[in-house]
């Protein structure tokens, strides 16, 4: 299968770095034959007392080898470990050198020793108990010349760099997991071959329909004309019409890869920019398909649909696309039928006192086998969280497998400005190991700081193999809009050509009237937040209509705001159609889902759009959700993300001059221009509210508040003054400590806003893997104590969410899913499990909350049936049960506050 994997499945940059990682870079096919030697390897250390895990096997040894047990089973090892041990004695029966810091068979036993996602430290030397005698050792060597043999007996090459390792190793991981399937090993079983040649020539004819089955099969698409391939009216923009011609001759080709930053305002159609972008980079260096990588999961499952309807239209209904986040199977675009539960995977990653880890991935059997665990991002074509990449650079387990993944395709990250600092650091980190292996990276951002991309272009760089105290001489500005392609073997930028450029800033150019209102919360009057609000939207509700976008800083000021909009212009509720509408992550997933959906339709391009529509959101609307509304209302916000949430004003007003808007019903009369209007409680000398807590920064919105009060006719023009808007905010944060005035309230909020990016760096760099080119020994790549799986560390810093479930006891004591009482809590007996369906019901309506909700101390008080510890997802999720009278659901205490799930408002917290 690894060798299948080779010819098939790798694409022409990893082979290639797999190649000249082991010095075969003109002769891939001795690069072939040492993965292939990896593979056949891998299992060599269960010669061993491993064989006395199986009364069975245990039995029918001949004495020679039984005679060993006493002697072994003073010591246990996993398999894995006494691979990697044994591995020096079986290599040097085959003639690999055992010296040298990156020897062929240092290497080799390390890919042995991490062949179940996790990497030793290779203490050398094969005298553990545990490997058994003489008779033990002449059975691993006899085993290995075999696999030697029928490889054609393999070259030893020279050296054997880290990086190429951690590919291969990724191979080997992905070749066992394929093979190892139950119902294909039962197979074989039944029908064993009568000699060891015959058993690889069937191999070799079955791992084709393994591999097509696994949906890992790449397929070229069929590339029609823009218009056709992304389903839209009209022509490509300049920004789109550049990457696809003058982005041709940028790339200098090689094998060293290069990256892409676009920059353009929000709605100037930067997905479709990648998505041609990613056709010359993948044709250029041999990558195929590609990872679209996003902030969220709310803007990753809107992605999704788009990449879907993209790829049927270019003939690839056929190729490989996932959804890639925690709760991707959830989404609706996976049916009932894809959640029955798959065929189980046989990797005895259990057999070395690890059962509670096998149990948990035995409950995560695969819908489809790439929807099993840590397998979606495989796929040719993946859609998801930018987390699920940054896993490939954390010491967790099967770090290796996800850096496989990546690098054989485009990688896009959309939105890159909308990282904080700790997430920056792990996202250069993995910029650093692509560009270790040549892949093309596109970086897209509204409001990506000059200081902030530089960073990641340099990281990138490093890891192509430049030198980093050359590269900190450097800089590398992109045009706004426009793009910088930066190639990773010369180091050279070349930009969008200024005709180009001036011809997007023309047919974007858009004058951005920003209002300031002075507001309070909570305290009454004209001033009074909410009633600025009931003002602002009046022409909305009782006027000439149109739409309108509040967008809050909390779920609470949502909730709050919505009931005050709907208790002055609209009985009806959101469910009954009313024309104010809520937004934000507190519902029920599959709640959030369908107003997501429905909020995406009112406000879309392609409408219908309602006559009236006034909807109240939190941050989820910020990003990536293509939304147009006459008139935006925020709370303030750091400049960057009051520029974002700007980008649903107007949104669609050019397009729709040239293309007519829907229904031929323009904009009210109102709405003669585009207008943000902001509701800054720092005006006049005000404070941060405090139930905003520490969503933002105070130095950032204090430097906000200064910048939008001297915006020159209160307007900011767009493209034009984005740039050196995000600009003047940077560096004001990174500006020096104020000697002058030490103590004020400004110094004060500037101290702790650099503290914490500081601690959040630090914190990054401290957990991150190292660089590409400065690991020595795999074991770097695996450095922290414990288990090392994914739940033992974090992509984001105070992300310790936990999964409620609001559930409900009705009044005869029953516990159920819903306030009718007609759907019990799914609660098998004792020795069943949980039907995947049930387990679908549940997590749709979780709602991820701050784990400091939930103390210690009440964890058991809100503890799921019993029937759900062992689940892998169940196990997590934390029951509030709402007690029914009348048919009416009452509040839960929890962490000193009241909860309770509002059909209308969501879960409500008091």
């Amino acid at each position: 299968m690894a060798l299948h994997l080779w010819d098939v499945y790798l694409s022409d940059n990893q082979r290639w770095s797999i190649a000249k990682g082991m010095g075969f870079a003109g002769e891939p096919g001795e690069a072939r034959a040492v993965v292939g030697l990896c593979a056949g390897l891998h299992d060599i250390g269960k010669l061993s007392g491993f064989q006395f895990c199986s009364r069975h096997g245990a039995e029918n040894l001949r004495a020679p080898l039984s005679e060993d047990r006493a002697r072994m089973g003073g010591e246990r090892l996993g398999h894995d470990v006494a691979g990697m041990q044994a591995a020096a004695d079986v290599l040097a029966v085959l003639g690999f050198d055992a010296d040298g810091e990156t020897a062929a068979a240092e290497r080799v036993a390390e890919i042995i020793g991490g062949h179940h996602g996790r990497f030793y430290r290779n203490e050398g030397g094969s005298g553990s108990a545990f490997l058994g005698g003489p008779a033990w050792a002449r059975q691993r060597a006899a085993h290995a010349s075999a696999v030697f043999d029928l490889l054609g007996s393999p070259v030893a090459p020279e050296s054997f760099k880290a990086a190429s390792a951690v590919l291969v190793t990724g191979v080997v991981v992905l070749a066992d997991w394929l093979v190892s399937q139950e119902s294909y090993l039962r197979r074989r079983q039944k029908a064993l071959d009568p000699s060891l040649e015959a058993h690889f020539t069937q191999s070799q004819v079955d791992v084709a329909g393994l591999l097509a089955d696994a949906g890992l099969v790449p397929v070229q698409l069929q590339r029609p004309g823009f218009a056709e391939a992304y389903g839209i009216k009209g022509e490509p923009n300049p920004l789109q019409r550049s990457v696809m011609e003058e982005l041709r001759t940028a790339v200098r080709g090689g094998n060293r890869g290069g990256i892409l930053l676009v920059t353009a305002a929000p709605g100037d159609g930067k997905s479709e920019t990648a998505l041609e972008a990613e056709r010359v980079l993948s044709a250029v260096f041999g990558t195929r398909g590609f990872a679209f990588l996003l902030p969220t999961m709310a803007t990753s499952d809107q992605m999704y649909g788009r990449v879907a309807g993209a790829l049927v239209r270019q003939s690839g209904r056929d190729a490989g696309l996932t959804l890639v986040h925690s709760m991707a199977w959830l989404n609706s675009a996976y049916s009932e039928e894809s959640l029955g539960a798959g065929q189980g995977v046989v990797t005895c990653d259990g057999d070395e006192g690890q059962a509670e880890r096998q149990r948990a991935e035995a409950d995560m059997r695969p819908r489809q086998w790439l929807r099993g665990p840590k397998r979606p991002l495989l796929a040719q074509f993946a859609v998801g969280t930018v987390d699920q990449a940054l896993m490939s650079v954390l010491p967790v387990r099967h770090n290796m497998l996800r850096l496989l993944a990546l690098t054989g395709k485009t990688f896009i990250v959309d939105e890159a400005h909308a990282y904080d600092p700790y997430m920056q650091v792990l996202l250069g980190r993995l910029l650093n190991w692509l560009g270790a292996f040549g892949v093309p990276v596109v970086l897209l951002s509204a409001t990506l700081p000059a200081s902030v991309s530089d960073r990641l272009i340099k990281e990138y760089l490093q890891g192509a193999g430049h030198d980093r105290s050359g590269l900190g001489k450097r800089s590398f500005p992109a045009p706004y809009p426009g793009w910088l392609y930066v190639d990773g073997a010369s180091g050279r930028g070349t930009e969008m050509s200024a005709v180009r450029r001036q011809e997007q800033a023309s047919e974007r150019s858009m004058r951005l009237d920003v209002r300031v209102e002075p507001v309070v919360h909570g305290r009454g009057g004209a001033r009074d937040r909410l009633a600025v609000v009931e003002r602002l939207v009046e022409p909305v509700a009782v006027g000439e209509g149109g739409s309108a976008l509040v967008v809050c800083n909390t779920v609470g000021d949502a909730q709050e705001t919505y009931l005050r909009l709907r208790e002055r212009f609209d009985d009806r509720s959101h469910e009954q159609g009313g024309i104010v509408q809520l937004l934000h992550a507190r519902f029920p997933g599959d709640v959030r889902e369908v107003r997501t959906r429905g909020v995406a339709e009112g406000l879309g391009r392609s409408g219908p759009r309602p006559v009236r529509r006034i909807v109240v959101a939190t941050q989820v609307v910020e990003q990536s959700l293509d939304l147009d509304a006459d008139l935006v209302i925020s709370d303030l916000a750091p400049l960057a993300l009051l520029l974002q949430r700007a980008g649903r004003c107007w949104r669609h007003e050019n397009w729709w001059t040239r293309h007519g808007y829907p229904d031929g019903r323009g904009r009210p009369g109102w709405a003669d221009a585009p207008r943000l209007v902001v509701l800054d409680p720092l005006a006049d000398r005000g404070t941060v509210p405090k139930q905003w807590g520490e969503v933002y920064s105070e130095f950032l919105l204090s430097v906000t508040s200064e910048k939008l009060a001297k915006l020159t006719d209160g307007a900011i023009a767009i493209p034009d003054d984005v740039q050196d808007l995000v600009e003047s905010v940077q560096s004001a944060v990174e500006g020096s400590f104020d000697w002058d005035n030490p103590g004020g309230r400004q110094q004060a909020a500037w101290n702790a806003h650099q503290g914490k990016e500081l601690a959040e760096r630090g914190q990054a760099g401290l957990i991150a893997v190292p660089r590409a080119r400065s690991v020595r020994g795999l074991h770097n790549l695996h450095s922290l104590p414990g288990e090392e799986d994914e739940w033992e560390v974090a992509t984001r810093l105070g992300a310790n969410s936990v999964r409620l479930l609001c559930a409900y006891i009705q009044e005869d004591g029953r516990r159920t899913l819903d306030l009718e009482g007609d759907e019990p809590i799914p609660d098998p007996s004792a020795g069943e499990r949980v039907t995947a369906t049930a387990v679908r019901a549940v997590m749709r309506r979780t709602i991820p909350v701050n784990g400091s909700w939930l103390p210690a101390e009440e964890r058991e008080l809100f503890s799921p049936p019993e029937s759900w510890a062992e689940h892998p997802m169940l196990s997590d999720v934390r029951v509030v049960c709402q007690p029914v009278q009348g048919g009416a659901a009452g509040p839960v205490a929890m962490g000193g506050r009241m909860l309770y799930l509002d059909a209308d408002l969501g879960l409500v917290r008091r």
